[in-house]
């Protein structure tokens, strides 16, 4: 089986990495994907989009590139988008044109239950499979059969969970992947590691950044322990200080007492706010929302964020009703997604 892949993004190809140890052997991957995965038609490396600006300027690129990916879908005999609605919805409206009996698997789908929920319409008119990794995803959609809740792919990717303190005398702090989060953050983060001066304080930095861009956006981080792997080091870690995004949920997932920190652009704050009709920022949070509790962790936005707020957090966090959550939450996922997108796949 050929199958035609859209994974443009880090955390997709990471999923995708975990995906693929459930295919069959015979299961060829084309399309845009990492090429440590196989071999790539297009190397997601390659694609890298950073900003508004950014975006326009390759606009004639991506462009091009669905038609592109349009005609590969000849080849395939199934096709499987990831994320990115921005690409693949377009994508998959013009590969159910020209081909409309091949089937169009859609894999961590777009949050239109955050904004935008008129894309539900368009999700279900061009794709056949809809496998969700959220388990309240469903309720906005209205053709049922063709979305279910498979899981969710962080319970693949995380094997450490702690359901007590350990005292190992660390704390992580993740100001996150985008430089703006960076360089608001950092200056906190760094007041914040010498005001808890019995702690030996771990930067989690990407895997992705080489020296010269950590020199050019963290500044002096010498006072730091340098981190490369989040999970492991959140695991190891008696607290967390944390951007928003992807990182609050593993954080909660493993079992990490922490707080968010978030901070934008006022105008970028002004209209998520504005569009974004939801009370809570952090992904384990909305979780909770959802099933009428209370929200699992603190969140400090825009002017909350300073180091007299995230200290008094750091000392006051109720920990062991952080730890019952955690374990909760993770019983409201149920278990990893991989093996039934596989098996989906395959049918």
């Amino acid at each position: 089986m050929k199958l035609l892949v859209s994974a443009m993004e880090t955390s997709s190809n990471i999923h995708l990495a975990e995906l693929k140890k459930y295919l069959s052997q015979d299961i060829e991957l084309i399309g845009i994907f990492d090429k440590t995965l196989g071999t790539p038609t297009y190397d997601v490396t390659e694609l890298a989009v950073m900003g508004f600006i950014d975006a326009l300027k390759k606009l004639p690129f991506f462009l091009k590139l669905n038609r592109q990916m349009a005609t590969l879908a000849q080849e395939a005999d199934k096709v499987l988008l990831m994320d990115a609605s921005g690409f693949n919805l377009p994508l998959a409206k013009k590969i159910k044109e020209q081909y409309p009996n091949k089937e169009i698997i859609y894999y961590i789908l777009p949050q239109a239950w955050a904004w935008k929920k008129g894309r539900v319409k368009k999700i279900e008119a061009y794709c056949d499979t809809l496998c969700s990794i959220l388990p309240f995803e469903k309720e906005i959609y209205t053709q049922k059969e063709k979305i279910q809740y498979v899981g969710h792919p962080l319970l693949d990717e995380i094997t450490q969970f702690k359901n007590s303190l350990q005292e190992s005398g660390k704390i992580a702090f993740m100001p996150g992947s985008r430089k703006t989060e960076i360089t608001k953050l950092m200056p906190i983060y760094k007041e914040l590691a010498l005001q808890i001066p019995d702690k030996k304080a771990v930067l989690i930095i990407p895997a992705k950044f080489d020296q010269t861009y950590i020199d050019k956006i963290y500044g002096d981080i010498s006072h730091f322990e340098i981190s490369r792997n989040a999970h492991e080091s959140l695991a190891e870690a008696d607290f967390a200080f944390v951007c928003s995004g992807t990182a609050t949920l593993e954080a909660a997932i493993i079992g990490t007492p922490f707080c968010l920190s978030y901070i934008a652009k006022k105008l970028d704050y002004f209209i998520g706010r504005k569009f974004v009709k939801l009370p809570y920022i952090g992904l384990a949070n909305i979780f909770f929302e959802k099933m009428g509790k209370a929200p699992i962790h603190k969140e400090f936005l825009q002017e909350e964020v300073t180091v007299e707020n995230l200290l008094t957090e750091y000392h006051t966090m109720n920990k062991e009703q952080f730890f019952a959550d955690s374990k909760h939450l993770r019983a409201y996922l149920q278990h990893g997604s991989s093996k039934t997108v596989a098996k989906l796949i395959e049918l």
